[in-house]
């Protein structure tokens, strides 16, 4: 089995984007390019200088009250995940919160950019029937679903994998922190298309490394 794997990129400049991405891609499939560590007005050069990696790239744009840096309104916001749609990544990441936006959704699926809807939980796992309903209602917004929680326990790490038993692909389901650190191996086995990791220090709580996960390959094949 091959370990698919997406750097995270959280750089603050357009050209730290573009040589951080270059070197991602010459050992990862994927690569996500976290925009909301930009200043909004270096976004339109960024993309331009990323463009023909695009289509190897999740563009997200995470707000602040959702665990990311981007700190605007949600107006501009979702006027940025506009442009973002435009330059036609691998994914772009959508929060379930914001997919009520109708007009959003509608324009994004217009450019045929395929949508990731996300959604999480950075204190805690909710019960099992929690995540289902959770699960369940995402599944009408995209078949493409990122599910993350906060495990405090083995058991949060099972429950978030046992989403895999409702779908087989599409859905990224693992869980944060030390206890959940795990399921970022485990989700791959279970029908994730990647697992998020980093190029060193990890940009989420319990996220592998790039070579971390390359070494575990490699295990694998002795």
């Amino acid at each position: 089995m091959t370990y698919n794997t997406c750097v995270s990129i959280a750089e603050t400049t357009p050209n730290r984007v573009l040589s951080t991405l270059v070197k991602a891609l010459r050992k990862s499939n994927y690569a996500e390019i976290r925009f909301d560590f930009l200043a909004p007005e270096n976004i339109p050069k960024t993309l331009h200088l990323i463009k023909k990696y695009s289509s190897r790239c999740v563009f997200t744009l995470r707000s602040n009250t959702e665990g990311g840096k981007f700190s605007g309104s949600e107006k501009e916001r979702r006027s940025i995940l506009r442009l973002l749609a435009e330059y036609n990544p691998y994914f772009i990441d959508i929060e379930f919160s914001a997919s009520g936006d109708k007009r959003l959704i509608n324009y994004i699926k217009k450019t045929e950019t395929p949508i990731l809807v996300s959604w999480h939980d950075f204190k805690k796992t909710p019960s099992v029937f929690k995540l289902t309903k959770k699960y369940q209602k995402m599944k009408s917004v995209s078949k493409n679903i990122k599910i993350v929680t906060t495990a405090n326990s083995i058991k949060d790490t099972v429950s978030v994998l046992s989403l895999y038993k409702k779908q087989k692909s599409g859905l990224i389901a693992f869980a944060m922190g030390d206890y959940g650190r795990v399921s970022r191996i485990l989700c791959l086995h279970l029908g994730s298309p990647f697992t998020y990791v980093s190029l060193g220090k990890p940009v989420a709580p319990g996220q592998f490394s790039l070579d971390e996960i390359k070494s575990l390959q490699n295990l694998k094949k002795q």
